[in-house]
């Protein structure tokens, strides 16, 4: 896929709805420094500064389809304790997910803590229990799942073996898809991927490959070999996640393709399957072939371990980490945070002053491009801050915004006025503003310069804000409106 075809593929995930059945837990992270070993035993001691939680599991599945800009309906488990209630919580940040939780009084929710201390893991605590569900809860589930079908265009199982997705579970859901017409992926966990029969796609890692056919799958043609030998009794098609090997696609007839990984460097791999397979259905949704969806859902994983913890991506970061067009032509404008910052920093080397600005830009109007070419004439460069399809729905409700965050970050890059783009996922750009340091910020002047995100850093460090003039009878709210009503 060229770079073009990328775009359009990941331009499309805004419309895709997926559903997500599986073992759902909540992911704590406990942070600290060691500076001592106990006196009661030979083990560290924990200095703890901060503790962070997120959803695990099927739940990070949802939560990076979320991110990646599109619908998700999930369904899973939980236990009637303080951890189901931490977990709704954080599922209430993403409003693109529709969780339909069947609670159990019989089993918790489950619960990783992972302590880190000075960058590294030192142990991980589990609170689980890991049997099937009773007959009356897996029905309770099957329902649900049933119920959602007719709304969504494919299926995830996420399996991490705690007991949700037992063979019934498995077997019913399968069955109950397909009936549907729907396009079912699995990550699976089970030794015998004979369990997951009638899957339209299995995505498991190397590891999970060898413990099923029980041999070594680590060179591409064993990989091949072993995969496309257990596709009759399985699945339609077979992509193995492979780490540092990246990415490979088995299907019957058809030569096997390896994708090598693109990680640029390596901090976190927690989770970084939930991205890949979130990824891989949305591709595969938006109408785009296993393979090509496999190459976005490799480059998503490739941007996904280069963050701590339970991470996510987002469609303007895959954007950012694409090879731009043809050499000799000018670069795309869209930029991560890292890649931003570096290019701010050989600007300012030159002696260039920066200006920044921020907004939706949804449906882009003569209201728009004023403030851009304005911004643009108070310094050299101008970068522009673009929410996220992700914080636009929190900030302005589910059906906005009307285009994608890259169908918008294509269109600001293409204009002369703007030299980056970079999409942030808060509701605010305050974090991306202090990694800047711009020297000028501006926004319209419907604001006032107590009220502008950003400004007491800005002029904290030398800068100075700009309000500028705005351009009556234009808003995007109100073109929305006169189009719906």
């Amino acid at each position: 896929m060229n770079f073009e075809e990328q775009i359009r593929l990941l331009d499309r995930f805004h419309a895709a709805r997926v559903l997500v059945l599986g073992d759902i837990m909540l992911d704590s992270f406990v942070y600290g420094t060691v500076e001592r070993i106990s006196p009661e035993a030979p083990i560290p001691v924990v200095n703890v500064e901060k503790v962070t939680e997120m959803p695990g599991g099927a739940a990070n599945v949802a939560r990076n389809i979320s991110a990646l800009g599109a619908q998700c309906t999930l369904i899973g488990v939980v236990g009637h304790d303080s951890t189901a209630e931490a977990l709704q919580r954080q599922l209430d940040f993403t409003p693109s997910v529709s969780a339909r939780l069947v609670s159990d009084s019989a089993r918790p929710t489950s619960l990783k803590t992972r302590y880190v201390a000075n960058g590294q893991q030192l142990m991980r605590a589990d609170r689980e229990r890991r049997e099937p569900l009773s007959v009356e809860v897996a029905r309770r589930v099957l329902d649900e799942f049933a119920a959602s079908l007719a709304a969504i265009e494919i299926v995830v199982l996420s399996d991490y073996a705690k007991g949700v997705l037992s063979d019934a579970v498995v077997r019913e859901a399968i069955s109950l898809a397909r009936q549907a017409d729907k396009i079912v992926i699995v990550d699976p966990k089970a030794k015998d991927f004979k369990k997951y029969a009638g899957a339209t796609i299995l995505t498991p890692n190397r590891l999970e490959l060898q413990a099923a056919c029980g041999s070594n799958c680590i060179t591409d043609e064993e990989v091949a070999n072993w995969a496309s030998l257990m596709l009759d009794k399985t699945c339609d098609v077979m992509v193995v996640t492979r780490g540092k090997d990246g990415m490979s696609v088995i299907e019957a007839n058809r030569p096997a393709v390896h994708l090598p990984s693109i990680a640029l460097e390596v901090f976190d791999v927690s989770g970084a399957g939930d991205t890949a397979i979130a990824t891989l259905a949305l591709g595969i949704a938006a109408g785009g072939s296993v393979v090509d969806a496999a190459v976005i859902a490799n480059r998503a994983a490739g941007v996904v371990v280069g963050k701590r913890g339970t991470a996510t991506v987002t469609t303007g970061e895959i954007v950012a980490s694409i090879p731009s067009f043809e050499k000799g032509a000018d670069p795309q404008k869209i930029y991560s945070l890292e890649n931003v910052l570096n290019l701010t920093r050989e600007w300012r080397n030159q002696g260039l002053k920066i200006a920044f600005t921020n907004g939706c830009f949804d449906l882009l109007h003569p209201g728009h491009v004023s403030l851009l070419e304005q911004s643009r004439r108070c310094a050299d460069r101008l970068v522009v801050g673009l929410n996220a399809d992700l914080s636009i729905r929190r900030l302005k409700g589910p059906n906005r915004p009307v285009q994608s965050e890259v169908a918008r970050a294509t269109v600001l890059a293409a204009l002369k006025s703007v030299d980056a783009v970079v999409i942030f996922s808060e509701d605010t750009p305050l974090l991306l503003i202090e990694a800047l340091s711009p020297d000028v910020l501006v926004k319209g002047a419907d604001y006032t310069l107590d009220n502008v995100v950003g400004a007491d850093h800005v002029i904290k460090h030398g800068g100075r804000v700009v309000l500028a003039q705005l351009v009556a009878g234009h808003s995007t709210t109100e073109t929305v409106k006169r189009v719906s009503g």
